[in-house]
């Protein structure tokens, strides 16, 4: 399955910050029931990074809560998937590098969602299932139901 079938989950999840916005505006955006992760934008819309629950739990952990904007704080090491790449080849890579969260990005870096191991994980163990209960089928005699 492609993560592009994936589309109403991975949208739903999509908070975009500007490069230059504040810790707080970053913090609002994050403060969301099931938002891990935020796209930082440059210029165009370009995804330009990407920062996360832990990173801003972290500077406020550990430095003053300045006023600092999220261009210093963010990851510009962006590990992001594409919407035609396959759902097992990006679960693979997130837990390779311990991600609970990737970025989709279309053409020309442009965010179209984010992807949460969550999802994945439903979304694999369904398939799973079916495949089970079609090869049951299968061995059984009654074929494909």
């Amino acid at each position: 399955m492609r993560i592009e079938r994936l589309y109403p989950m991975t949208v739903a999840r999509l908070k975009v910050i500007d490069v230059n916005a504040t810790l707080q505006a970053a913090a609002l955006s994050l403060s969301s029931p099931g938002i891990g992760l935020a796209v930082v934008s440059g210029e165009n819309g370009k995804a330009t990074g990407v920062l996360s629950k832990s990173d801003l739990v972290r500077h406020l952990t550990y430095r003053e809560p300045a006023e600092v904007s999220v261009e210093t704080l963010m990851s510009r090491n962006i590990i992001s998937c594409d919407p035609n790449e396959e759902l097992h080849a990006a679960w693979e890579i997130m837990v390779a590098r311990r991600l609970q969260n990737m970025p989709v990005l279309g053409a020309g870096s442009k965010p179209l969602g984010v992807l949460d191991i969550r999802d994945v994980m439903k979304v694999l163990f369904e398939q799973e299932q079916l495949q089970e209960h079609m090869l049951a089928n299968y061995i059984a005699g009654i074929g494909n139901q």
